[in-house]
């Protein structure tokens, strides 16, 4: 007999891995998915650098992690920049983001229309006017059919 049929290696593989019709739940890196750093923002807040804040808000979104309280947290430091914005800041803002930016930004805005709070309807409906004529009809379609929310 050859030596290669005694040998048992193919043994050892685990075919399973393998099988696309099993699912696992794939476990998500915790450092990445916690959201916007609230301090840096505030900060930014601060010294009136709106559009680093901006920026930095959009940076890290929770869209993975299945933690509500994450996603809450989220939407409320969001929530707190965009309303920070003076109604003149709310175009350059939106026009310095790309087609993935806009379509997050107006992820962030349907979400805040789901729970509104004191006078935030109005400032949302500036902001998703500035996102519509940056991103037209398809960010909203895109956001709408997204399965990962923010």
């Amino acid at each position: 007999m050859a030596k290669n049929t005694l040998s048992s290696r193919f043994r050892k593989v685990d075919i399973d891995e393998y099988d696309e019709n099993k699912f696992v739940d794939e476990q998500e890196e915790a450092a990445e998915q916690q959201g916007p750093d609230a301090a840096e923002v505030d900060q930014l807040i601060r010294q009136g650098d709106m559009l680093t804040a901006f920026h930095a808000v959009l940076r890290n979104p929770p869209i993975n992690t299945k933690n509500q309280a994450v996603k809450e947290r989220a939407q409320g430091i969001v929530l707190r920049v965009l309303t920070s914005f003076r109604s003149s800041e709310i175009e350059p803002a939106v026009k310095s983001l790309d087609k993935n930016g806009v379509d997050l930004l107006m992820k962030y805005i349907y979400r805040g229309f789901e729970k509104p709070s004191e006078n935030s309807s109005a400032i949302l409906l500036q902001w998703h006017e500035k996102a519509f004529a940056a991103g037209g009809l398809g960010s909203i379609v895109r956001v709408l059919t997204a399965r990962k929310t923010v």
